[in-house]
């Protein structure tokens, strides 16, 4: 599996995903980003936006931001 998870340290919206993915036992891999928006090169050249988080499923094609959508995606798609 190829997870990918773009977050900021010290965003709650980030941690409350990283927590999702831990609970739900999901190997993934954190990338962290850069404070300033403008900063954010490898998040909008992946999403299309510079805001965080951002997951990314390289096996099954899924790139997607919006805390409340990454964690409804974890609970129902990537839960073992």
């Amino acid at each position: 599996m190829s997870i990918t998870l773009y977050a900021l340290d010290g965003c709650p919206f980030c941690v409350k995903v990283h927590d999702a993915l831990e609970e739900n036992g999901v190997e993934y891999e954190t990338v962290w980003v850069e404070a300033l928006h403008s900063k954010r090169d490898e998040v909008k050249r992946v999403s299309g936006q510079r805001a965080v988080p951002v997951l990314v499923d390289d096996d099954r094609g899924v790139t997607m931001g919006e805390s409340e959508n990454i964690l409804q995606y974890v609970e129902t798609t990537l839960a073992a």
